[in-house]
């Protein structure tokens, strides 16, 4: 069966394996096979991320065929830390999501 590993060493950079890989096949079996942990030493397998098609899930996870595994990189921001920054910069006025208003729209639109 087939399958697909991505990993984004860096923002806008992706690799991707196309593996074929036996049935009963597990997600960690086939990132070890894909060689994707010897050419980025610094994945550590004891504490990887990985997710299907967006969802994340274990790496005991048994694959079916087509199946595009994602290997994710540790955030380095807090998501909820960076919101805060950007919001103490930009102001409470450029910020949110009604930020862009048009001259003459109602409020609350921004069309």
């Amino acid at each position: 069966m087939k399958v697909t590993i991505a990993y984004s060493p860096a923002p806008r950079q992706v690799r991707v394996w196309v593996l074929d890989v036996p049935l009963g096949c597990n997600a960690r079996q086939a990132i070890v096979q894909s060689g994707v942990l010897v050419e980025f030493a610094d994945l550590d397998p004891s504490t990887l991320n990985a997710g299907i098609w967006g969802k994340r899930f274990s790496l005991s996870h048994k694959l079916q065929d087509n199946y595009r595994i994602e290997i994710y990189r540790p955030l380095r921001v807090d998501p909820k830390v960076a919101r805060r920054e950007r919001f103490t910069t930009q102001g409470a006025k450029r910020a949110g999501l009604f930020a862009n208003k048009r001259a003459g729209a109602k409020a609350g639109y921004g069309g």
